[in-house]
């Protein structure tokens, strides 16, 4: 969810909106700090922070402030088990913001940035209120107390093939945190409505599509073409993306090995490719379910990636979440 955009929407729509987040958190709890949802005055909401008793609770008190036009921001620090009832057992810090249409202004400069992907900004209370600023205009003498990362951090992700699989595969991913490149050199091979984070492209270069594909993306070959796979899988292999994979039988896979080798391939690029494709143990070959394994496949690799990034990567000493 793009949390700017959306409370925007909600404030020009309905003149008032709130925006709770998870602050911090201690131990277990539904969700991690950065999970946020936006608010009506009515208690309409999108988004979540973990459901349960605590997003019930969270949501009451949103409302209220709306209710009653509160402007200071509050923080509602929240055991989670004695309090709560939820098994959990953590303890969570939530913070709860009203907007109304006198903040548009600094809404939209944080819609604009969020367009861009993700941004950091530095926070701070003033008067009550959270005062954000973005990273690149900060000065010293900010008084920074905290860090926000914001916008969607979507891994790309190339699929070839405009097939029934891939047709199943993109509303698959439509809702999860990628941004999908969808090629296929037929005409009309395309529907008509395509997934927000999704573009269709008519390929004219395959070797070019890999070869100026962003190093973080993971590839899926699909095509109606067993040459075109080949050609396709050989180049992305040859590229090392963390993931490149191609539909088929385990019998496909060993006669492509054996003309990778042929090739120049060596043994670790080759070990790399995943054919078949999905999950091991889902053997059903229905094209949703396909989708929703390859999906699922996917949710893995970027979890492998975030996690080597985040630990190679040192943190500020004053960050404290990411939203």
């Amino acid at each position: 969810m793009k949390v700017w955009h959306q409370l925007a929407e909600l404030v020009r729509r309905h003149d008032a909106a709130a925006l709770v987040s998870v602050h911090d958190v201690k131990g277990s709890a539904p969700r991690e700090a950065g999970a946020c949802m936006v608010v009506r005055r009515d208690g309409a909401f999108h988004g979540t922070i973990g459901g349960g008793q605590l997003e019930f609770l969270m949501l009451d008190i949103a409302r209220g402030m709306l209710e009653r036009h509160e402007r200071p921001a509050r923080f509602v620090d929240q055991a989670l088990g004695p309090d709560l009832g939820q098994c959990c057992g953590g303890r969570v810090k939530i913070l709860i913001e009203t907007f109304g249409k006198q903040d548009l202004e600094d809404i939209d400069s944080l819609v604009e940035a969020e367009e861009e992907g993700e941004f950091e900004v530095e926070c701070r209370l003033v008067d009550g209120r959270v005062v954000r600023d973005l990273s690149s205009a900060v000065g010293d003498d900010k008084g920074t107390q905290w860090r926000e990362t914001h916008g969607e951090n979507r891994t790309p992700v190339l699929i070839f093939g405009a097939g029934h699989v891939g047709r199943a595969l993109v509303l698959a991913l439509a809702p999860l945190p990628f941004a999908v490149r969808w090629l296929d050199d037929r005409e009309g091979a395309f529907p008509s409505h395509m997934p927000a984070n999704a573009t269709a492209v008519r390929m004219q270069d395959p070797a070019a599509e890999i070869a100026n594909a962003p190093a973080n993306a993971v590839v899926l070959v699909m095509t109606h073409d067993h040459p075109l796979d080949m050609a396709i899988t050989e180049a992305a292999l040859r590229r090392g993306f963390p993931y490149v994979g191609l539909i088929g039988s385990a019998t496909k896979r060993a006669r492509f090995e054996k003309r990778f080798r042929e090739m120049g391939l060596s043994d670790r690029q080759i070990r790399a490719l995943v054919c078949p494709i999905g999950l091991p143990g889902i053997k059903a070959k229905e094209p949703a379910v396909i989708a929703a394994s390859v999906a699922a496949q996917l949710l893995q690799v970027r979890e492998r990636r975030s996690s080597v990034l985040n630990f190679s990567r040192p943190a500020a000493a004053n960050d404290k979440t990411a939203l």
